[in-house]
């Protein structure tokens, strides 16, 4: 019953992450810039939601905005936006050692 559920839990995982490809960047960028943001040591759990949510929000209004008759898929907005920011964060840290 035991292995029965955890390989459930790893194909509802692994569906989830196939369905949203991309935008599971958010996931990453979104704590490391809430943390920065309000200065916690720990995990800053709302800050973290919020700014999660305004970024997705942010990247599909500009998905949107770009081209107005097709608009570009969310997650390549997404992309842009973390790997820009873990550009900076690279470069920044590279620099302070």
């Amino acid at each position: 019953m035991q292995i029965a559920a955890i390989v459930i839990g790893i194909g509802l995982i692994a569906l989830s992450t196939a369905t949203v490809g991309p935008v599971s960047f958010i996931a990453l960028a979104a704590p490391q810039i809430a943390r920065r943001l309000v200065r916690a040591d720990g995990l800053a759990l709302a800050p973290t939601s919020a700014l999660g949510a305004l970024l997705l929000l942010l990247a599909d209004v500009i998905a949107q905005l770009i081209d107005r008759d097709s608009p570009l898929p969310v997650g390549i907005v997404t992309v842009s936006i973390g790997g820009i920011y873990f550009l900076w964060l690279l470069i920044r840290e590279g620099r302070t050692r």
